[in-house]
């Protein structure tokens, strides 16, 4: 698996769908286990390799799965491993696991599972914008195709059973990431991230658990898995994330009617700052984007489109930039590397010389 190949495709990200651009993606992730054996972090190494050389061949033969590839850990170089994660679609738990540990990946991100992880399979669906319906039907399809093939640790009583007693039931873990700049600047997010809280939904940073929410990203979850239908968790995740998405709208709109000027002033900034500078941070870059992400949606920004701003989301990250320059950077080369980067995305156009005619 050649994970450099992964730099010259789009990330699901710019697709530029999306209500109004504030839902930028939809997951679905469901666990499962091998009947039979132990868990990843029970079982030993040479099991562990045992059940990826099982299921590697069984996962890229599935119908969902036909072009896929497939790469063990062992087999990547770090870098590698850490640009899955950026692209969503490795967690950091699984990029730290060695032998026996791998992923089977659809060329078109769409679908990815990794296997050996702290469950032997984490499937996931993956999909621009606010597609919870399509994705978890992707999704069906998928785990129904494993399981005519491989069976599953399963209980009548219980359902599928995990390593973590949290994910035992259905094993699935729906998310939509939101950019919600306006609630933000607004300092209305709290109070929505108490009710969402209260409702018994999960809110994280932008690269999961335990993240920051940083560029005003956040993932909206579902937390409970156990005693309900998998079309039902994702139905009312579906629910929840539309009331917020119209919260977004709405706290944008009362922002352009009573502070407009300090809007343009926040997103003015960005571009300039983006625009001109030769040193940017990782964090600093991905605040600035969401800044010119939300002047865009909002008209102020004309010259760019989104689905630029989305791409930079990525192709910013420290993986990312060291893949893109072909050797490892340490911290101030990665900073001036990305600075450049974005310099050239968001550069204006070469203007057009005029040719004075000259008389016959």
């Amino acid at each position: 698996m050649n994970v450099g190949d992964l730099l010259r495709q789009p990330h699901l990200w710019a697709c530029g769908a999306g209500e109004d651009g504030i839902a930028a993606s939809s997951r679905v992730r469901l666990a499962r286990n091998l009947r039979g054996h132990a868990f990843p972090d029970w079982a030993g190494e040479d099991e562990n390799l045992r059940v990826w050389r099982t299921l590697e061949p069984v996962l890229r033969a599935l119908p969902s799965m036909q072009g896929s590839v497939s790469a063990a850990n062992e087999a990547m170089t770090d870098l590698d491993r850490q640009i899955l994660v950026e692209r969503h679609l490795s967690s950091r738990e699984h990029a730290r696991k060695g032998r026996g540990s791998g992923i089977v990946l659809r060329a078109d991100e769409r679908l990815a599972v990794m296997v050996n992880e702290e469950d032997h399979l984490r499937m996931q669906s993956l999909e621009c914008g606010l597609r919870l319906h399509e994705v978890w039907e992707r999704m069906e399809a998928l785990d129904r195709e494993f399981e005519e093939r491989i069976a599953c640790a399963f209980s009548p009583r219980l359902g599928y059973l995990t390593a973590c007693p949290t994910n035992v039931g259905t094993g699935l873990r729906a998310s939509v990431m939101l950019h919600v700049p306006g609630l933000v600047l607004m300092e209305e997010m709290a109070p929505v991230v108490n009710g969402i809280q209260k409702l018994g939904l999960a809110v994280r940073g932008l690269w999961g658990e335990g993240t920051e929410a940083v560029g005003n990203m956040f993932q909206i979850s579902n937390q409970m898995t156990l005693g309900a239908r998998e079309e039902d968790l994702v139905g009312d995740l579906d629910r929840l994330v539309r009331e917020v998405i119209d919260h977004e709208r709405n706290a944008r709109a009362r922002l352009m009617r009573s502070r407009e000027t300090v809007v343009r002033d926040h997103v003015g900034r960005a571009l300039g700052i983006l625009g001109h500078a030769h040193v940017l941070t990782s964090n600093e870059t991905l605040s600035h984007l969401s800044a010119l992400r939300l002047g865009i949606e909002l008209g102020i920004v004309e010259r760019l489109d989104r689905a630029t701003v989305d791409a930079l989301l990525l192709l910013t990250q420290p993986a990312h930039i060291q893949r893109a320059a072909g050797r490892p950077l340490g911290p101030r080369e990665r900073d001036e590397a990305r600075a450049r980067l974005v310099r050239e995305r968001l550069g204006e156009p070469p203007r057009r010389r005029r040719v004075r005619k000259t008389k016959a």
